[in-house]
């Protein structure tokens, strides 16, 4: 069993992340331990949701070891970029030296945010029939690789 990490310094300027909860890891889905979080302003206004997967297996591949969202009022500002450097140091706490993100071909906002948090395009790769993301009708993604330093 993974030992979940102190997350109160997970903040900018702008933005604080407000650990929502844990999940402990579920072998046979092929889950791996996680975080899971608000998007809030200094003010505590939550924007929107993160969360981190730590560590690597073929699934994570395809769904990426970050999420993110921000709420439509919110968009624009980067914060989702902002978000996941946050989260990379959290990743770099738990020994992982890279972390992937995948989102939807047709997600140019998602894209852009890979790109401006620092990410290298590989691939656009099929989704397995029997993976989760396939059953909610999606077909592909883009994956991008992010170094931890």
């Amino acid at each position: 069993m993974m030992e979940f990490l102190n997350t109160d310094n997970l903040k900018t300027d702008e933005i604080v992340l407000k650990l929502d909860h844990t999940c402990e890891a579920n072998p046979e889905k092929q889950w791996v331990p996680a975080y899971y979080f608000n998007i809030c302003l200094p003010d505590g206004t939550a924007i929107g949701y993160c969360d981190l997967r730590i560590g690597h297996n073929a699934k994570l591949y395809v769904g990426g070891n970050i999420g993110y969202g921000i709420d439509e009022p919110y968009r624009g500002h980067r914060y989702a970029a902002k978000a996941c450097k946050l989260l990379f140091g959290l990743a770099k706490r738990h020994g992982l030296d890279y972390v992937i993100i995948t989102c939807q071909p047709d997600n140019i906002a998602s894209a852009r945010t890979c790109e401006i948090a620092g990410g290298r395009f590989l691939e656009i790769v099929d989704i397995p029939e029997d993976n989760e993301m396939y059953a909610e009708g999606k077909r592909k993604v883009r994956v991008y690789r992010f170094e931890i330093e």
